[in-house]
């Protein structure tokens, strides 16, 4: 089971650094320097700004890695 945490975690964790050059990228920069502090804001932004994957990826490998951890 520590596999699937581990490869949940790291998608999160991809998604965010993708949600966050994605909105450097596209949007006014301070948006993403707090993306990147205040990881809650990056898929909420992301959305707006049209990087519809990356945050569907972002939410569905934070729900995996949390359910992930329930169990364990």
């Amino acid at each position: 089971m520590s596999w699937c945490l581990a490869s949940a975690l790291l998608v999160f964790v991809t998604a965010h650094v993708a949600l966050v050059v994605g909105l450097a990228r596209r949007d006014v920069w301070w948006r993403a320097a707090l993306a990147l502090a205040v990881p809650p804001l990056a898929p909420w932004w992301g959305h707006r700004a049209g990087l519809r994957v990356a945050t569907i990826a972002w939410c569905a490998a934070l729900a995996l890695y949390a359910l992930g951890v329930i169990v364990v």
